[in-house]
């Protein structure tokens, strides 16, 4: 029986899991990687190449886990940066710890992904399956990934507000233990309408002059909270509405994030597309400055080249608007206290700003 494990990135395995199980059908089973802890960063640090970025790591980590409770195939995607060249090296390594096992690649670069390519792959597990089953399996995925980014979505702008701390949170944990349940598309939009509008019933208080920031970065960092030490929470708890774009349904199928788009939304600053998600920071820094937010947060692995390259264009960007960017490079050594103490002057910072637009002042 093939037992098939993939890395976690945020919350995304609810979808992931339900989609796999539904394509192998009896032929195999889902083994989750254990959830993120130290321990996955410490395996897979010990057994990265010093230099590759955390992602990796994370990844690693992750599959070592999940060999070690049983897994026998192995399920990642590729990418637009050095993603593209992970899979080979991992399955490498891998092999020269002692695994036994399978890796199989699902092609996420929109110019070469396709519905004959990814039936095929779990055609093989699954001697049974039928482009109708993928399709129908495929279009459940999607619809479970768009509800959980809308509630996450309005848990992320909000939680800070909250009346009753813990309230959102335990709602949308409700929420995801159920959805990954879920069936039929019919059973997700029941769901979906049942948990919004139990989420928008929180009780919210949000100041008159309130204080907005967006994140922008690198997909892995933004998405895994993991590994950006829960870096939206912590800010919120000053009672900060947090905006981010990037999560799967907007990187999947968001005409915000076809590069054309971008580089119209980034006009003036960038007039070829940088890589990976570098374009997508420039464009929605400005965004934000043209929406009046108070403050950004720049997130990337330590030495993602795209990243870096369009960190000089942000600040750009954001000299040109007059908003203030803070910039976090993460890896495995990063200290927890040094995010928080750096999250909390750009706060005060930020506060010491707002207050002086207020009283008249230029600061």
């Amino acid at each position: 029986m093939y037992k098939i494990s993939f890395p976690h990135i945020g919350k995304y395995h609810i979808p992931i899991k339900k989609m796999i199980e539904n394509l192998v059908g009896d032929y195999g089973k889902v083994i989750l990687a254990p959830p993120i802890t130290k321990k996955t960063i410490e395996l897979g640090t010990k057994h990265s190449p010093e230099f590759v970025c955390v992602p990796f790591k994370y990844n690693l980590g992750n599959f070592i886990e999940a060999l070690d409770n049983g897994a026998n195939v192995i399920i990642q995607t590729n990418g637009d940066c050095r993603m593209g060249f992970y899979s080979e090296v991992q399955e490498q390594i891998l092999q020269d710890l002692g695994y036994d096992f399978e890796l199989c690649i699902i092609e996420t670069n929109s110019r070469n992904r396709s519905l004959k390519d990814f039936f095929n792959t779990f055609k093989k597990m699954n001697p049974k399956l039928t482009y109708a089953k993928t399709i129908k399996t495929i279009a459940l995925a999607i619809r479970i990934i768009f509800a959980m980014d809308k509630i996450e979505q309005y848990v992320r702008e909000n939680v800070g507000f909250e009346v009753k701390k813990g309230l959102l949170e335990k709602v949308e944990n409700e929420f995801l233990r159920k959805i990954g349940k879920a069936d039929t598309l019919l059973q997700v939009e029941v769901l979906y309408r049942h948990y919004y509008k139990l989420i928008k019933k929180v009780k919210i208080n949000k100041p008159e002059n309130l204080m907005k920031v967006g994140v922008v970065g690198e997909l892995y960092v933004l998405m895994e909270p993991f590994s950006n030490y829960f870096i939206e929470k912590e800010l919120a708890k000053y009672g900060v509405q947090i905006t981010r774009y990037i999560n799967v349904s907007y990187l999947l199928f968001s005409p915000q994030h076809k590069i054309k788009n971008l580089l119209k939304e980034a006009d003036g600053y960038v007039t070829y597309e940088i890589g990976a998600d570098g374009t997508d920071s420039v464009a929605k820094t400005v965004k934000f400055a043209k929406q009046g937010y108070d403050g950004i947060l720049h997130l990337k692995p330590f030495g993602c080249t795209p990243e870096v390259n369009s960190i000089p264009i942000v600040q750009k960007a954001a000299d040109d608007f007059g908003i203030p960017v803070l910039y976090f490079s993460f890896d495995s050594q990063t200290s927890e206290t040094g995010i928080k103490t750096r999250l909390e002057a750009f706060y005060d910072m930020l506060l010491m700003k707002k207050e002086g637009k207020k009283e008249g002042k230029n600061i």
